[in-house]
């Protein structure tokens, strides 16, 4: 049997760097420090940030810099298709946080406002596969105040730029299919469709399609172009 050409460069074996990379990179990601213009992205820490963090995402006022909102529904502008939330209270936010700083395959950062440097929101590397060279960009939200900046967009590029230069192959964003916002962000940000995935979960005692998004590496200076021309404006 003839095989075409263009399977073959998927035939041919990882490169030797590749190979020693799925052997060393940790299932839990190295704690790091991202840096930017509008955020810097820290490992989430409960002492430092978890009352910060729940006081900004439960509906009450938030005022950033020079950013307000008034009272607002936490559940339709944060938490309605996050795995849980809204909370009642800050031991049940911090319990959430935990379990992600508890995760064998992922790592949570808070991710604060470079010009005021008060914590607006959160974002995690998880369901980390070194052995697939594969990571995952999840359990992302933000504060009603800094909806529409470029707080998001930055973020999302540190994040893609430090899992790329790790050698990463794969960076996936997942969501429920119903989550628009969450959707129309990923393609905004050059992640490509990859078709809905039907009854993969069950979330908050309801039926969750997931819509899947992904870069691969050898798309990520095509997409990191496109984030930086974002960012310039």
């Amino acid at each position: 049997m003839q095989i075409l050409p263009q399977i073959l460069p998927l035939l041919a074996p990882l490169s030797d760097a590749q190979q020693q990379l799925r052997q060393t990179l940790p299932t839990k990601p190295a704690p790091v420090v991202l840096s930017g213009r509008f955020v810097r992205m820290e490992p989430y820490v409960a002492a430092r940030d978890a009352a910060s963090l729940y006081a900004i995402s439960n509906g009450s006022p938030v005022t950033i810099g020079d950013r307000s909102v008034a009272a607002y529904d936490a559940d339709a502008l944060v938490w309605r298709f996050m795995g849980m939330g809204p909370f009642a209270n800050l031991d049940e936010f911090q319990d959430f946080m935990q379990r992600q700083v508890d995760a064998a395959d992922g790592l949570p950062f808070t991710v604060f406002d470079s010009a005021s440097n008060q914590p607006v929101g959160a974002f995690n590397l998880m369901s980390n596969s070194p052995a697939n060279l594969k990571i995952e960009l999840g359990n992302i939200w933000y504060t009603p105040a800094v909806h529409r900046t470029a707080i998001n967009s930055e973020a999302t590029y540190l994040a893609l730029r430090h899992c790329f230069e790790l050698g990463y192959r794969r960076v996936e964003w997942k969501c429920n299919s119903l989550n628009e916002r969450s959707r129309q962000a990923a393609l905004r940000m050059g992640f490509q469709f990859e078709g809905i995935q039907e009854s993969h979960m069950i979330i908050k005692n309801r039926n969750r399609d997931t819509a899947w998004f992904r870069i691969l590496a050898h798309e990520w200076q095509q997409v990191k172009a496109h984030l930086e021309a974002l960012l310039a404006r």
